[in-house]
């Protein structure tokens, strides 16, 4: 993936996200990393949540 528009961008988010293993800081400043997304009704949410921000960058950029 070495284009740069929303789309891909879009999809290296979701795939991300999806698969889990990304590294964060807790609230209370510990390491941690997020888990998988194993069930469905956790992966539409989080592509809504995508969709929405997505649809704000693109009314930004235009």
């Amino acid at each position: 993936d070495k284009q740069n528009d929303l789309w891909t961008t879009w999809q290296r988010v979701q795939e991300n996200m999806i698969k889990g293993g990304l590294s964060g800081r807790s609230a209370s400043g510990k390491n941690t990393r997020t888990r998988a997304i194993t069930g469905i009704d956790g992966d539409i949410r989080i592509n809504k949540a995508l969709w929405v921000i997505a649809e704000q960058f693109r009314k930004w950029k235009s």
